[in-house]
């Protein structure tokens, strides 16, 4: 039995879509073949661009950067749970997932946003957890939880992000349940559990990191 892969990742570029208040990533060529035997382009970037982790430390003091966990907490079993349909995910439905999450490292919110990538409409309020919903994910020993919007709470200024504004990013990330922001590609996943990886840079004192996600079906 081989494994099919695909790809969750946006590819990254000076014309990405970027949170509101930060910086897009900037490219530079400084050495070419041609003129100097080799290639090589600089890049400057945040942490927290394209199909990136939040860690704890991005929003928590004294908590862990991304560095600090080991290798395996960045792969595991997930499932995709479709809400492009609704305006909230609240606790009733999430309970219907119930025995699948409680066997699961990660949970890919599917909401529909990844169409709207690049767009003006990417900016407005996606599906996000209830309050209720963030503490009742937050008792499962899961990983991480992702999305293919900006983000697990209400789009913001980066200058006025508060615990009171982004209750779910410090429900979930005090539990060291990482968060996996602006994924693709969640509508050619299965229904059924699968494989899933999002391998960050290993970078000392990380708050964050793009990644390369990634999901492995089983044919």
């Amino acid at each position: 039995m081989q494994n099919k892969l695909i790809d969750l990742t946006h590819i990254l570029n000076e014309k990405i879509t970027v949170y509101p208040d930060t910086v897009a990533p900037k490219f530079e060529v400084l050495n070419t073949v041609d003129e100097h035997g080799f290639a090589e382009l600089e890049m400057t970037s945040v942490l927290h661009v394209g199909t990136h982790i939040d860690a704890p430390c991005h929003i928590l003091k004294n908590t862990k950067s991304l560095d600090q966990f080991p290798i395996d907490k960045f792969i595991g079993k997930a499932i995709v749970i479709p809400c492009q349909y609704k305006e909230e995910i609240n606790l009733e439905y999430l309970q219907t997932y119930q025995e699948k999450i409680a066997h699961i490292d990660f949970i890919l919110f599917f909401t529909g946003w990844q169409y709207k990538w690049n767009t003006k409409e990417y900016f407005e309020d996606c599906p996000i957890p209830t309050r209720e919903a963030a503490n009742w994910l937050a008792t499962f020993k899961l990983k991480g939880i992702g999305f293919d919007a900006f983000s697990v709470g209400k789009i913001i200024s980066a200058k006025k992000i508060t615990s009171e504004n982004m209750p779910n990013h410090y429900i979930l990330l005090e539990k060291e349940i990482l968060l996996i922001e602006n994924l693709t590609n969640l509508d050619k996943l299965p229904d059924s559990i699968f494989s899933f990886q999002c391998l960050p840079l290993n970078i000392e004192n990380a708050d964050g990191s793009p990644v390369r996600a990634i999901a492995m079906i089983d044919e």
